[in-house]
């Protein structure tokens, strides 16, 4: 497996407060790694050590192999492309200015590369306009902060907060642009973003990090499992019915007040012949999905307040 970063003991200081804290990760080639965490957990630092405005103050990572302290990282920072906060965009300037500024900026020739990259972020319309950017809708800035990014053919692309404040279907657009990008570039993405339930319609992989350190590293498909289907069942003697969950051979089953509940796919036509067989009284069956909001608040210890 080819890693695109990874990350040892990574720790950021600023005098007495610990921003990052001996925090591992890893990303591979092609993953959309979504990066969840709360307001100040530790992401955008993470991502400022990446793209290398400020440094560690402990631990190391790697960038495409390049060690961070290494004379290889510069070459390695060419394969990148990032938004930080808010895309870099001279509100005064047109879509077209910005772009050849920002590939004066890269060194590279302007030629045609303006007109593709505005047409893939799907803004070829706006490659003759004159309208400053300060006119463009927030989803429009969005998109050319996109493109001032991929101008120089990155193969990772950090987005920090991509979605906030677009409407939905700016929401859309910006997803699919994601996917697309992903699929026909096989860019690989670390994506921060606070909207789970959109991150969980693109992201491979998670990232879960929360005061500076990051607890958790999970597939899609691995919380997809996690957030396996619970069900609760409370019947007048709790206790007859666990006992009998036990003989059944039910491993994923804890006491609740009046009942128990249930991890995972249930057959609830054996289940419930059993449970009448015994002669259990039910009071009430509820079948439920956690959602990964509820997910990411169980693996952070609970709500923050």
């Amino acid at each position: 497996m080819e890693y695109v970063f990874r990350a040892f003991g990574l720790s950021k200081r600023y005098k007495k407060q610990l921003a990052v804290n001996e925090t591992d990760m890893t990303i591979s080639r092609g993953d959309i790694y979504g990066f969840v965490g709360e307001n100040g957990s530790g992401k955008t630092t993470i991502i400022r050590l990446i793209t290398g405005l400020i440094f560690p103050s402990s631990g190391y990572f790697e960038l495409f192999g390049a060690k961070n302290t290494s004379a290889e990282i510069g070459a390695a920072r060419r394969k990148l492309g990032a938004i930080v906060e808010s895309p870099s965009i001279y509100m005064n300037m047109s879509a077209y200015d910005n772009l050849k500024l920002q590939c004066a900026l890269l060194g590279l020739p302007a030629d045609d590369r303006i007109a593709a990259t505005l047409e893939e972020v799907g803004l070829g319309e706006l490659l003759h306009e004159k309208k400053h950017a300060s006119n463009f809708s927030l989803g429009m800035r969005q998109r050319l902060g996109i493109a001032m990014a991929l101008i120089g053919s990155p193969e990772f692309l950090i987005l920090d907060e991509p979605m906030n404040g677009l409407d939905p279907a700016g929401i859309v657009e910006i997803r699919e642009l994601i996917l697309k990008l992903n699929r026909e570039r096989n860019i690989t993405f670390l994506i921060s973003s606070h909207i789970l339930s959109e991150l969980s319609l693109i992201a491979t992989k998670y990232g879960i990090i929360s005061k500076g350190h990051v607890i958790k590293e999970i597939t899609a498909a691995q919380l997809q499992e996690e957030m396996s289907k619970t069900t609760d069942i409370t019947a007048e003697d709790p206790e007859a019915l666990y006992t009998l969950m036990e003989e059944l051979g039910q491993e994923k089953v804890r006491r609740i007040p009046g009942g128990i509940r249930l991890s995972g796919e249930v057959n609830y036509n054996e289940l419930l012949s059993a449970i009448i067989a015994r002669g259990i009284v039910i009071s009430s069956v509820n079948c439920r999905e956690s959602s990964i909001e509820e997910y990411y608040l169980e693996t952070i210890g609970g709500k923050r307040a």
